[in-house]
């Protein structure tokens, strides 16, 4: 299941728990591009529960909702994964390394108050850290 909310006009709150099927992975996805329309440099806190690999339905809804989630991404300026598996917070991480235009950290699961922190900060405290991100 993933579950979406806007807790403030500039982040969005994502909580993927249990087995995602294309039904359930559609609407969410869908309900993702909705609420973040129009958001210019926000937060998204992923928080990751009991996750079980996706169906290959879910795969495919993600696979055709593509287009939008790139554009998607370039909406925000921070993400914050909160995971208890150690290999979903290194591929967040990884992802952070890649993707240029966002910053993604990731957080044990139990340390919301960390991640949080870390999203309200300013873009001005983690100009070095962004640096990092891109290839000289």
């Amino acid at each position: 299941m993933m579950t979406i909310s806007k807790p403030a006009p500039d982040r969005i709150d994502v909580v993927l728990s249990g087995l995602l099927d294309a039904k359930a992975t559609g609407h969410a996805l869908d309900d993702l591009i909705a609420q973040s329309e129009g958001l210019t440099h926000g937060t998204m806190l992923y928080t990751v529960k009991d996750f079980d690999m996706p169906t290959l339905g879910a795969i495919t809804a993600e696979i055709a909702r593509m287009p939008g989630l790139l554009s998607l991404l370039t909406r925000f300026d921070r993400c914050a994964v909160l995971s208890d598996a150690g290999w979903l917070r290194a591929a967040a991480e990884f992802e952070g390394a890649v993707i240029p235009f966002i910053a993604i950290k990731a957080f044990p699961l139990d340390d919301r108050a960390a991640a949080e922190a870390w999203l309200a900060e300013s873009d001005d405290d983690d100009s070095d850290e962004m640096a990092e991100n891109y290839p000289v």
